[in-house]
């Protein structure tokens, strides 16, 4: 609550005691809609479907019910209801999730001492994109326009390394995305980082980094430790979160003629990046995350089991 509610309560209990916290007689006219009738649409909402359709709609529903489509709609907003929406999920069934979730949280939250935490991965198949007419640019009352079709100018993919303490990334850019690139790209961060630092690389169990060149890479490097994310678990390794912000600032809306002019696009974002890098701060335990992971896997039982 607001301390202007709060100084209104305790005035009018100071006044009224007990009888003033109940609520007053409103202006206006009284409602017409029952408890019971708005029970009735709740359940209805998630309970049942309409006939020829997967969800209910706001007038839908209203001609069910026998209600406006603005009193459902208020209905819905009240108890957060948003029939017309739908997300995606994906459990992950590795056998060790649980230690692999603690392992990688903890070199977010403690890292390691003289070393550094490197969270790598590839961009892959990113398609250098020309729309087939010129874009109409932001005007007042107007946003910018494009067509929506395009021409396709070729792909690179770009393999980056976020330093999850300091916010810096090591990047290159290949035009094939083998082992061979990616050993190539482990040599790139071993010149990087100081001799006399442990290299700590949180990736994901992508076929390129388990082939024998890259565990004889490895074998021969001690100092580098490997910490691979569970399957269908990416969204541990936070480089994807920097994907993300690649994406849409630089990559979605851009138009590139060739794979050079998309390369010197992705290079200038992260030349930019790198002159004020602001780290990526982990706030969830994996206490935290592993309890969600149960109760969303309970829910899901739950739901089946009915």
């Amino acid at each position: 609550m607001s301390p202007t509610t709060v100084c209104k309560w305790r005035a009018r209990f100071v006044t009224d005691r007990v009888a003033g916290l109940f609520d007053e007689p409103r202006p206006g006219t009284p409602r017409q809609i029952t408890d019971e009738q708005i029970e009735t649409v709740i359940v209805r909402t998630l309970e049942t479907t309409p006939r020829g359709a997967t969800h209910w709609s706001t007038r839908e529903m209203a001609k069910a019910a026998g209600f406006s489509h603005m009193t459902i709609s208020r209905v819905w907003r009240a108890f957060g209801l948003q029939p017309h929406r739908s997300e995606t999920f994906k459990l992950s069934p590795d056998a060790l999730l649980i230690p692999k979730v603690r392992d990688i949280v903890g070199l977010y939250m403690n890292p390691p001492e003289h070393a550094v935490v490197l969270c790598v991965d590839e961009k892959s198949q990113i398609q250098a994109l020309d729309r087939t007419a010129p874009l109409l640019p932001l005007r007042p009352g107007q946003a910018e326009r494009r067509t929506h079709d395009y021409t396709r100018h070729g792909t690179t993919s770009l393999f980056a390394a976020l330093n999850a303490q300091t916010g810096t990334v090591i990047a290159e850019t290949h035009r094939r995305h083998r082992s061979l690139e990616f050993r190539t790209f482990l040599d790139r961060i071993d010149a990087a980082v100081p001799a006399d630092l442990d290299v700590h690389i949180i990736m994901d169990n992508y076929g390129t980094h388990k082939t024998p060149l890259i565990r004889a890479w490895l074998a021969k490097r001690p100092r580098f430790h490997v910490h691979f994310t569970p399957t269908y678990g990416s969204w541990l390794n936070l480089v994807e979160r920097w994907f993300a912000e690649l994406t849409t600032k630089q990559i979605r809306r851009g138009a590139h003629r060739s794979v050079s002019e998309l390369e010197r696009a992705i290079w200038a974002f992260i030349d930019v990046r790198n002159e004020e890098p602001t780290p990526f701060v982990w706030t969830k335990s994996a206490d935290e995350i592993l309890a969600s992971i149960a109760r969303f896997a309970q829910r899901t039982l739950a739901t089946h089991a009915r």
